[in-house]
């Protein structure tokens, strides 16, 4: 979306189609900054949603963008940033749950451009992740976390209705689920420990 709104703008820029007031703005709204060297396009300015401030700056590569970054709501942090794969297309998107300017997790869609997986990390370091979601066209259905954050996933949860349904643990680091809680709308109904190889368990417990 921020790339086809960046070449309208250009578009808008160069063409008399644009109002006069819409031409001023975006005069003064979208700045291009070259490189000194190469003369290459390396960053362009935009002003999103149209009151007369710079909300997005696009890292550029000539004419292809590298990453967005957005300042939606106009408080002086970021808070949305788009990454771009080598072709110009929408790889990934970047939010703060924190709300602090940093990017903490990163979604990612699928074919038909709806949510599949968000990527998050405690840290803030995309080489971090100690979160997977993954989503389907009724939201969130599963995650894996790294609790203690030795690189491997020790909880595991599904999710119906946005509701948990199941959470695992693996209370030995053997990386495989040692107790699992079940839940019906909320409350938690069963309780299963003592894990078999073939993934059940041996012993469950009803909590009425």
């Amino acid at each position: 979306m921020t790339k086809v709104l960046l070449l309208l703008a250009l578009v808008c820029l160069s063409a008399s189609a644009c109002s006069d007031p819409d031409q001023e703005r975006l005069k003064k709204t979208t700045l291009p900054t070259y490189d000194k060297d190469t003369g290459r396009l390396k960053e362009l300015t935009f002003d999103q949603d149209k009151n007369g401030t710079i909300d997005t700056w696009t890292e550029m590569d000539a004419a292809r963008p590298v990453l967005t970054r957005m300042d939606r709501n106009e408080d002086g942090k970021l808070d949305r940033w788009e990454y771009y794969d080598v072709n110009g297309q929408l790889q990934k998107v970047g939010f703060s749950r924190k709300d602090d300017g940093t990017p903490d997790a990163w979604a990612f869609a699928g074919a038909d451009g709806k949510i599949e997986r968000i990527e998050i990390s405690s840290t803030s370091d995309m080489s971090r992740i100690d979160r997977w979601e993954k989503y389907d066209a009724n939201g969130l259905v599963g995650a894996e976390e790294d609790t203690d954050r030795d690189g491997k996933p020790d909880q595991w949860e599904t999710y119906e209705g946005g509701a948990v349904k199941t959470a695992a643990f693996d209370e030995n680091g053997d990386g495989r689920p040692d107790r699992r809680l079940t839940y019906q709308e909320g409350t938690l109904v069963l309780i299963e420990t003592e894990p078999l190889v073939d993934g059940t368990y041996a012993r469950r417990v009803r909590v009425k």
